[in-house]
C-alpha cells in the first residue's frame, strides 16, 4: 500500500506506542523539510490527534479519534491483498454501491470501501441497516477469487467465520456464533450482519462484494427502542469500547487467510469451521422462503452451504434462501 506523507506521518506515531518522534528524523526519512513536517501535525490535529513537543526528543502522539481511516486500519493489517487498497470515506450513501462502481472499473482483489456512516446502508433483501456514526464498522471488501458462480453463496459462510474468529481474539466476555446464513449474534442479540453480492458472467465470478456491518462502541441509547430486544454491540457484551481500526485489520487478515484456503482446498474446511461457530445447528427453527415455511431442526449444511432442516415427519429439506427464526 502506497501511504501519503501524511498518513504515512500518522502510521509511524500509532506504531511509536507513546514514544517521541523526532522531526527532523522524520523529515530526513521521508525526504521533505521540518516546515512540511510540521504542517501535516497540524492538519493531524484539526483531524482530531493532538501532539505534545519534548525538548530534545520530538512529538508524542497524546489523544487519537476514533476512526477507521487508512493508516489505523493498515497498522493492523498482516495481509498480501486484502485491504492494502483502501477507500476511507466519513460519510457515503452505502459503501456496497460504492463498491460496485469500483468493482466494474477494475479495483483490484481485496480492495475495502469503509466508511464512519452510511445514509443508506442496506442488508439482504435491501432492508435499511442503521450505521450510527463513528461506532461501528461498515465496510464492503472486493474479492475476485476463481470460482464459479455457484459457488458465490459459500464466500457469505467465509466472511461469517472470519469475522466471528477475528471477535473471538479481541473479546473474552461472550462468545459470538453464527445464525445461518449471515448473521452474527451475541447472547440471542444480533450485532453483525453480512450482504454478499455478486458480479458475473455465466460461466466465470467476475468479483464478490461483501458487506459487512457491524455493531462495534453502540450504547444501548444508540438503538431505538423497538431494537432493544434484538440488537446488541460488542461493547455492550464486553463491558469496553474496542479499537475499530484493530477489529477492521483483524477481519481482513482472517478474510485474506479462509478465502485463500476455499480457494486451495474447497469449502471442507470452511464448512467444518462454520459448523464449530454455528448456533443453528441443533436447534429448532423457523425457515421463511419466498414459498414456504419450514418448521424443523437444522440438522447441518450440506458440501454446498446450504442449511438442512429435519421436519417433524423425518423428511430433510434442503433451504438455499430464507428468514431464519430460531424457536
Amino acid at each position: 500500500m502506497t501511504l501519503t506523507i501524511k498518513d504515512e506521518i500518522l502510521k509511524r506515531f500509532l506504531s511509536a506506542n507513546g514514544e517521541p518522534i523526532s522531526g527532523q528524523l522524520l523529515a530526513d526519512e521521508l525526504g521533505i523539510s521540518r516546515t512540511a513536517i510540521w504542517k501535516h501535525l497540524q492538519t493531524l490535529q484539526e483531524e482530531g490527534y493532538t501532539f505534545e513537543t519534548i525538548k530534545k526528543k520530538g512529538y508524542v502522539l497524546m489523544t487519537k479519534p476514533d476512526k477507521v481511516d487508512v493508516p489505523r486500519v493498515n497498522a493492523f493489517l498482516t495481509t498480501k491483498r486484502f485491504g492494502q487498497t483502501i477507500h476511507y470515506l466519513e460519510e457515503c450513501t452505502s459503501t456496497q454501491t460504492i463498491a460496485h462502481e469500483l468493482a466494474r472499473n477494475g479495483a483490484k482483489d481485496g480492495t475495502l470501501v469503509i466508511a464512519e456512516t452510511q445514509t443508506l446502508g442496506k442488508g439482504r433483501m435491501s432492508r435499511p441497516w442503521e450505521s450510527t456514526k463513528g461506532k461501528g464498522i461498515w465496510m464492503t471488501i472486493i474479492i475476485r477469487p476463481d470460482i464459479l458462480p455457484h459457488q458465490a453463496p459459500q464466500f457469505t459462510l467465509v466472511a461469517a467465520v472470519s469475522i466471528v474468529n477475528a471477535i473471538k481474539s479481541l473479546c473474552n466476555q461472550f462468545t459470538p456464533y453464527i445464525k445461518w446464513p449471515n448473521d452474527i449474534l451475541i447472547n440471542g442479540r444480533k450485532c453483525t450482519g453480512i450482504l454478499t453480492e455478486m458480479i458475473a458472467e455465466m460461466d466465470r465470478v467476475q468479483s464478490l462484494l461483501i458487506g459487512i456491518g457491524i455493531n462495534v462502541n453502540q450504547q444501548l441509547s444508540d438503538f431505538p427502542e423497538e431494537l432493544h430486544p434484538i440488537a446488541t454491540s460488542l461493547r455492550l457484551e464486553e463491558s469496553k469500547p474496542l479499537n475499530r481500526a484493530e477489529l477492521v485489520g483483524t477481519i481482513l487478515n482472517h478474510l485474506e487467510n479462509y478465502c485463500d484456503l476455499y480457494v486451495k482446498e474447497g469449502f471442507a474446511p470452511i464448512k467444518k469451521l462454520w459448523e464449530e461457530a454455528s448456533g443453528t445447528i441443533g436447534k429448532r427453527i423457523k425457515a421463511t422462503t419466498l414459498t414456504e415455511v419450514i418448521e424443523g431442526k437444522a440438522v447441518g449444511i450440506t458440501e454446498s452451504g446450504v442449511l438442512e432442516i429435519q421436519t417433524d415427519t423425518g423428511e430433510i429439506k434442503n433451504v438455499y434462501s430464507a428468514d431464519i427464526e430460531l424457536k
